[in-house]
């Protein structure tokens, strides 16, 4: 009698088990970034670089004395970088959306 009542709970612990598994909430998917927000990175990088070139430039410029030459060598360089870095960033887009199984062999 008591292996059948065994039988019995493990049955209704299954059913248990399988009606809070069908009740819980399903855990969020790895959610890749969609286009627009990788749109909305390369132009943040893109504004930064200038910005940080911006920053460089005038401070030397005030501290030398010599306003326009470094301000505009180095939002020249600024803007390079903020290419750079956003090249970098179309290359992984794309690597990412020509092969998505390879990020799985990467990562």
């Amino acid at each position: 009698m008591a292996s059948r009542d065994d039988e019995r709970m493990e049955q209704l612990q299954d059913r248990i088990d399988a009606m809070k598994a069908a009740r819980a909430p399903k855990p969020p998917k790895e959610e890749h970034h969609t286009m627009a927000n990788m749109a909305w990175r390369m132009v943040i990088e893109l504004v930064a670089g200038i910005a940080i070139g911006f920053g460089i430039g005038y401070g030397l410029d005030t501290l030398f004395g010599t306003m326009p030459i470094f301000l505009i060598l180095f939002i020249g360089f600024g803007l390079a970088a903020g290419i750079r870095t956003m090249m970098r960033t179309a290359q992984e887009v794309q690597d990412m959306t020509a092969d998505p199984s390879a990020e799985d062999e990467r990562g």
